[in-house]
């Protein structure tokens, strides 16, 4: 236990402590996001945020590892690096979709050849095709949900906390503190991220935090239990983000747009919209985030009939949500 807590707070004092340096060096470097008319902020936002949570969650590790992490966390290590820097790049200059999936496709590689991949009793082609979906999807839906201050470091603190509880209770202690680390420099990033914001993570922190986190997901191990039940657990965790994506590439092909056309049309928008403010969004979906986190804390205990009633239940709610915010944005577009 000693162990987790010295994780946690090592990243978190490496992260408050690094980002106002980060800060000056993306303004130094002009590395920020301009304002516009789809964007909140109204001067110059320095980006590289995203490095802090890097830099605190990885050192962190290294620090309890004494430099010589066990060969999967040097795996899951070595694949994010390769996404963060993927991330980096972006921010300094643009990428491609293309290019950005390359760097995500290699990470992949790099997990697949460490072991870590979806263990579902499938063949093997199977298993790996789901893992690749997986990291793929989770990176990306952090990185949409990165639209609002505080949004994304915030709902990753959540699912972080949870999959350390989850760890925890299973005995997986690799995984268990991966997700300290990250848990303590999401916090630290918060100092500095949550409403007023005074940085951007920017994608080498979004593609970092989805694609470590997801990684994470799937290295989830539940003895105890069924995997025809439990392999629902991550899609709890990850629900709200998933969620999310969902609505705004469904709105955008409904509307003929691009899913990748940039927007305020996901889901914290849309709680602006019926009235309440930034901070109170984001605030209401950490609360969203923390309910399923707590359903999945109990799939993991229930029998195949009591998780699959639960997953019904919430599909089904999940789905009525969706189309009430679209029909919602429907209305007040005019569309």
């Amino acid at each position: 236990m000693l162990a987790f807590l010295a994780a946690f707070f090592i990243a978190l004092a490496i992260t408050l402590a690094g980002l106002p340096w980060v800060r000056r060096a993306a303004l130094a470097l002009n590395l920020v996001d301009a304002p516009s008319q789809r964007k909140a902020h109204r001067t110059p936002m320095p980006l590289l945020g995203g490095v802090g949570i890097f830099l605190g969650a990885i050192l962190a590790v290294l620090v309890i590892y004494r430099g010589e992490p066990e060969p999967t966390v040097f795996g899951v290590l070595l694949a994010t690096t390769v996404v963060a820097l993927t991330g980096l790049i972006d921010d300094y200059r643009p990428l491609p979709a293309w290019a950005k999936l390359a760097g995500q496709l290699a990470g992949f590689l790099i997990l697949a050849a460490f072991g870590v991949r979806v263990r579902l009793p499938l063949p093997p082609v199977v298993n790996y095709a789901i893992t690749l979906l997986w990291l793929l999807g989770i990176t990306n839906a952090i990185n949409f949900l990165d639209n609002m201050d505080g949004l994304s470091a915030g709902i990753a603190a959540v699912i972080a906390s949870f999959i350390l509880l989850l760890a925890l209770a299973n005995g997986q202690f690799l995984v268990a503190a991966l997700s300290a680390a990250l848990l303590g420099a999401c916090l630290g990033f918060l100092r500095y991220n949550f409403p007023p914001a005074r940085i951007f993570m920017g994608d080498v922190g979004s593609l970092f935090l989805g694609f470590l986190l997801a990684a994470m997901g799937i290295q989830l191990r539940f003895p105890d239990n069924s995997n025809f039940v439990t392999w629902m657990v991550p899609i709890f965790l990850f629900g709200l983000p998933i969620f999310d994506m969902t609505l705004v590439v469904v709105s955008r092909l409904r509307r003929g747009l691009s899913p990748n056309t940039a927007g305020r049309d996901h889901t914290s928008h849309r709680l602006v919209r019926l009235g309440f403010s930034s901070r109170e969004a984001v605030l209401i979906l950490y609360l969203f985030c923390g309910v399923l986190g707590m359903m999945a804390l109990y799939i993991t205990q229930a029998s195949i009939v009591e998780g699959y009633l639960v997953g019904g239940i919430a599909a089904a709610l999940a789905l009525t949500a969706l189309v009430w915010l679209e029909r919602q944005w429907k209305e007040s577009e005019g569309t």
